[in-house]
């Protein structure tokens, strides 16, 4: 019998379920909050933040404390190859095929610096 649990598949279907699952991943690995700061390059202050508010960190950032923490993130789809997908898009409710290209991302002074940007 092994000394140590088997890997386990966890299912986000929701960005506030992320702050939960880094935070046990974090215990888990045996990392108080100050010590992955330490190893991510931020203060404690920062990293209680960021995991606080993973929804708002980049993809960049998110790679990394995974990375740190030894967790994989696997995308799966998970409907039948070649079914239609639509995505209901927020400002006018039309449907837009999974497969559009996403929005340019947002230019001059008017976009807002992100506090969670690597």
């Amino acid at each position: 019998m092994p000394d140590h649990p088997l890997p386990q598949d966890f299912r986000v279907q929701i960005p506030e379920q992320l702050p939960m699952l880094l935070q046990g991943f974090r215990k888990a690995a045996g990392l108080t909050q100050a010590e992955a700061a330490r190893r991510l390059g931020v203060t404690q202050q920062t990293f209680s933040s960021l995991e606080r508010n993973a929804h708002r960190m980049s993809a960049e950032r998110l790679m990394a404390l995974l990375s740190l923490l030894g967790v994989s993130l696997v995308l799966r789809q998970d409907r039948a190859e070649g079914a239609a997908v639509s995505v209901a898009s927020a400002a006018d409710d039309e449907t837009t095929p999974a497969s559009a290209s996403p929005p340019p991302p947002p230019t001059g002074s008017s976009a807002a610096p992100d506090p969670f940007a690597w």
